[in-house]
Order: structure tokens, then sequence, then C-alpha cells
């Protein structure tokens, strides 16, 4: 039986410093904290990372990464409810994974330049997605809207995307919840959509959405 691969020491380092950011707040975790947790020493760690900062951009890459390829799929045909329930499902889920980024958001991207630059550009991704997929379902004549209230929508939309885990955090700073946090944000986002959608996809939305209504 081959033996997996041992884990590169910078990646070990990556993976534990995301559970830390997420666990306690990226401003609560030094480099001290991440290199006790992995039992090597402050050298060990600088070695694979000149400072914390590099850490950071190193998540951030990859939580880029992720979310590009999700912002681009719905340029690539007509999407329909499901799609747009899909796409907010697994949009969800990696802000969930990186969440340390947007619960500590406003505080990142006052000290970071990679970060405000870049995270500026994925807001005006998800916008543009956000009315990709809303003017589709228009065409499809499964949502009625004007121009105009199709923008304010995808704005919207991206607001609760966004701010949707700091809202949660404090709501309940004290018993983070996990699986249901991500579920009920893909669910406030359905909510803004619903008013617009007509017969079948509204009924359709209505019918998703019941697993995912607050207890």
């Amino acid at each position: 039986m081959d033996r997996k691969p041992k884990r590169r020491t910078r990646e070990r380092i990556a993976e534990t410093s995301l559970r830390l950011f997420n666990e306690f707040g990226e401003p609560n975790v030094t480099t001290t904290v991440i290199s006790d947790e992995l039992n090597i020493s402050p050298g060990n760690l600088y070695y694979h990372y000149r400072s914390k900062d590099e850490i950071i951009n190193t998540l951030f890459g990859a939580f880029e990464r992720e979310v590009d390829a999700l912002l681009s799929a719905p340029a690539r045909r007509a999407a329909t409810v499901e799609d747009l329930w899909l796409f907010l499902h697994l949009l969800f889920e990696a802000i969930w994974r990186y969440r340390f980024l947007y619960r500590d958001l406003n505080d990142l991207l006052s000290r970071n330049r990679l970060l405000e630059t870049h995270f500026k550009q994925i807001l005006e991704r998800k916008v543009a997605a956000a009315e990709v997929l809303c003017r589709g379902l228009a065409d499809a004549g499964e949502l009625r809207a004007t121009p105009v209230e199709i923008g304010a929508l995808a704005t919207n939309m991206v607001v609760v995307i966004t701010y949707w885990l700091s809202f949660e955090y404090v709501r309940n700073p004290r018993n983070p919840q996990e699986g249901p946090i991500a579920a009920r944000g893909a669910y406030q986002v359905m909510a803004l959509l619903a008013p617009f959608l007509v017969g079948e996809s509204r009924q359709l939305v209505e019918r998703l959405s019941q697993e995912y209504l607050p207890d």
C-alpha cells in the first residue's frame, strides 16, 4: 500500500493558519500562535512566510481562484432558477471556508493593499454575475423587472452575500454555528429575488426555501 506523501511545512502552515483565523479571527492570531500550534519554531515559519500578511495573501489567493471559477460560470449559458440556487450555495460554501476574510473584512482592507484592490474587483464581478443571472431569468420570462430594478437587485444580493457572516456573528458571537449560516445566507439572497419571479420559478424557490427557513 502506497503511503501518502507528507504535506510540506508551507502547506501545513497555510492550513493551520486558515483554521485558526476562522476560529479565533485573524487579528487574534499571531505568527507565534501559529508556530506553537504546529510545534515548529518561529524561525521555521518565517523561512516559509516572511510575515503574517504573506500567509493571508496566500490564503486569499486560493480563495480568489475558487471564487473566480464560480463567477465565470453564469456567463457560459442562460441560467435557470436551479442554476442560481446552486451558484449561491457554492459561493456561500467558498465564503464559509475562508470566512475570516469576510468577518474581518474592514480591518484587513484597511492595512492590506492587495486585498483592498482585489476584493473590490471581486465585488464588481459578483454584481456583474448577479446581473447576468437576473437578465437571463428575465429573458426567459421567469423574472419580471426593469433594467434599473435588476441593477439594484444585483447590488442588494451582493451586499447580503458580502456581509451575511458579519451579521450572523454579531447576532451570536459566542456560539458560532457552521453549516446553517451559509444555508441561511443563500436563502436570504433568494428571498430578495423571489418577489420578482413568476409562475413555476416562484413556486420552485418557495419549495427550495423550505429546507433553509430559520427554525
